[in-house]
């Protein structure tokens, strides 16, 4: 049997249409296209993890945006979301730029790996149980993959719930801003509200609790690596 790999998971990934109504929605929003991008050729298929392959932290969101990562074919790419999140990453020293536009745009990041619990953009950004779960093993095997990973940044409840059901956390916390886990294969979790506009308009987050998120990260990162730890 061949070895898995973040290249084949990627490949895996991006030819998945496992679940009917993901798929429908997806192409449908790369076919009808919002003016503001009606002359771009949308990607329209689902979105693989992006980053680091011997990464640290790794970020996980809930979906891709329908106009954002359905669009560009990069997680968390071409919205509002993607503004705030490579724009923290870039101050924590994640990333070497703060913008992320598409796929080309010449972003990289050091120490850090991206995806989403659901890799195709849902209708009205809500993945029934059925997707979620389909979707499932996608993560699983990222995790598994990302060896370096010590610190886990879950985006959002959904993401959050995910990641602790599939690592086998048990008990949870409850959900909240800056709320800290250890997974029982020694990870950190860490949860921060998602830097989605109903979110980061209403003032429910701000930069600076973002950025508290980040450098959080980075300190249990350094706690897990030292000789000490």
């Amino acid at each position: 049997m061949t070895p898995d790999s973040l290249e084949r998971l990627h490949d895996e990934v991006v030819g998945c249409s496992a679940c009917p109504r993901l798929v429908a929605w997806r192409e449908h929003v790369a076919r009808e296209r919002r003016a503001a991008f009606a002359e771009e050729e949308y990607w329209g298929r689902p979105i693989p993890g992006f980053g680091d392959p011997a990464a640290e932290l790794l970020v996980v969101g809930l979906a891709p945006a329908a106009h954002g990562g359905n669009r560009t074919g990069r997680v968390f790419t071409g919205d509002r979301s993607g503004d705030w999140l490579y724009r923290a990453l870039h101050r924590a020293g994640y990333a070497n730029q703060p913008t992320s536009v598409h796929r080309d745009d010449g972003l990289r990041l050091t120490g850090a790996w991206v995806c989403a619990a659901v890799r195709c953009a849902p209708p009205a950004n809500a993945p029934t149980p059925a997707e979620r779960d389909t979707c499932a093993p996608y993560l699983v095997r990222e995790l598994a993959l990302l060896q370096q990973v010590r610190v886990v940044v879950a985006l959002g409840n959904l993401a959050y719930a995910s990641v602790a059901r599939l690592t086998g956390l048990r008990p949870r916390p409850r959900f909240g801003h800056g709320v800290e886990a250890r997974l029982p294969d020694g990870r950190s979790l860490v949860a921060s509200y998602h830097p989605s506009q109903q979110n980061t308009f209403t003032g429910t987050l701000t930069e600076p609790m973002f950025d508290a998120v980040f450098s959080r990260a980075r300190q249990l990162t350094s706690e897990a690596t030292s000789p000490t730890a």
